[in-house]
């Protein structure tokens, strides 16, 4: 993390936390021989993402299973407020019952998900990597961690990459190949000949343009956060290697205090949008132009 001999600036500590836990997959071409770089991997992401979607599966799970018809408890109520909430959204989006069946389970699954791994933010920036530090390079890994992952714009891209797909999937079921191909030449400006390229052309900026915003949006407001949270963290750091710096470490409780209660907000609100986006992306594939 830093050279040996002397505590790391500020520079090299926000520099070595922005760093994820990367492995190189790779293989040998049997006739040429030669090493052909397979793919990089963020395994901190995607470990985070997989046990977080789980937990999130799991919770709703045990919330479908134990519900009761009489008076609910607390947890049961909260998920059925959350439910309700989610329907009602989908049935002002999406008028057809039918893909409701399966947009508005998706559309829950996608709040709580993104919510657990915004939520993640909310843990000591240093506690998760602390633990790593003395585990991770005695397996041979290397000592980067990093535990948002929609900090991460290969799973904020991911995800609204998985809207996409699931936009062109309604968009065949609900018109037909025809109906879509139809479409995608006809529109927005007409459906003569000499403006087909000038349609296809708009209507593939749209889908690239939605499904970048729409994970950009996400990575951005969280990349933001953890920062915040980074520079907070120095600051209690700077008043560790300062018996000077008492005002450092009351700025650090009451910085850390404030900016963690209105990044509660944070984590909720991008959730939410990122749910309403996916059902108004998936309610516009359902519509005919």
């Amino acid at each position: 993390m830093a050279a040996e001999g002397h505590a790391p600036s500020a520079g090299e500590y926000i520099t070595h936390h922005l760093q994820h836990l990367q492995k190189n997959f790779s293989f040998e071409s049997v006739k040429q021989k030669d090493i052909v770089d397979f793919s990089l991997f963020n395994l901190d992401s995607v470990f985070f993402s997989v046990v977080l979607g789980a937990l999130g599966c799991f919770f709703l799970w045990r919330a479908a299973r134990k519900a009761t018809s009489g008076v609910p408890g607390r947890f049961q109520a909260a998920v059925e407020i959350l439910s309700e909430m989610v329907e009602n959204q989908a049935k002002g989006v999406i008028h057809n019952a039918a893909s409701r069946k399966l947009v508005s389970p998706l559309a829950l699954t996608v709040f709580v998900w993104i919510f657990l791994m915004n939520a993640m933010d909310m843990l000591p920036v240093d506690l998760i990597p602390a633990i790593w530090h003395s585990v991770g390079p005695a397996m041979g890994f290397k000592d980067y961690m990093r535990v948002v992952p929609t900090a991460d714009l290969s799973t904020t891209l991911g995800l609204s990459t998985s809207v996409l797909l699931m936009c062109v999937f309604y968009n065949i079921k609900i018109k037909g190949l025809g109906g879509w191909g139809h479409e995608l030449i006809s529109a927005p400006f007409g459906a003569h000949p000499l403006l087909w390229p000038f349609n296809f052309l708009m209507q593939m900026i749209e889908f690239v343009a939605k499904t970048v915003s729409h994970g950009m949006r996400l990575f951005g407001n969280m990349f933001a956060g953890e920062l915040v949270f980074m520079l907070i963290a120095l600051m209690g750091g700077a008043f560790a290697m300062s018996a000077t710096g008492i005002g450092l470490a009351i700025g650090h409780v009451v910085a850390g205090t404030v900016w963690t209660l209105f990044h509660i907000l944070v984590i909720t609100l991008q959730a939410f949008i990122f749910m309403m986006l996916t059902l108004i992306y998936i309610g516009q594939a359902h519509d005919a132009h």
